[in-house]
């Protein structure tokens, strides 16, 4: 484990868990190896048409320079959304300043759990066939990864 991600786990363990809607709660995580450009616009494309197929929209950045955010250098940032004034997020994607190049994709509950699994397991189906060296990542029974 590498000490920033130890320095944000004890962090989170510091500042105790905070109440979660239920809605809210990760029920899955992954982490995606994207290593260029090229890979993480095919990603976007992928999880763009994973929530369209089931009337959800995709907000992402990413940039060629490889650094989506002055503060903190990552290469990819995106959020999958139900509704047209982004109501809920059903999926985050990012990678940290000591994880670039493999991006964390974490899935919701939601409010609509039904809609929630049919969008994940469209989108986890066809990133799995297109990166199969993705791996699951645990989630702590507080929802946390």
């Amino acid at each position: 484990m590498r000490w920033t991600t130890f320095a944000l786990l004890l962090l989170c363990l510091a500042c105790g868990v905070a109440p979660q809607l239920e809605s809210a709660r990760t029920v899955a995580a992954f982490e995606v190896p994207l290593h260029n450009p090229d890979e993480r616009s095919e990603f976007v494309a992928i999880l763009s048409d994973a929530a369209k197929a089931e009337g959800l929209h995709v907000d992402a950045s990413t940039e060629q320079s490889e650094r989506v955010s002055e503060v903190s250098p990552m290469t990819i940032h995106a959020a999958v959304w139900r509704g047209a004034n982004d109501d809920e997020p059903l999926a985050s994607v990012m990678d940290l300043p000591d994880n670039l190049g493999r991006a964390w994709i974490s899935f919701s509950q939601g409010e609509d759990p039904t809609l929630a699994t049919r969008f994940r397991e469209r989108a986890m189906g066809k990133i799995l066939k297109r990166w199969p060296t993705t791996r699951s990542l645990p989630i702590m029974p507080t929802g946390a990864i």
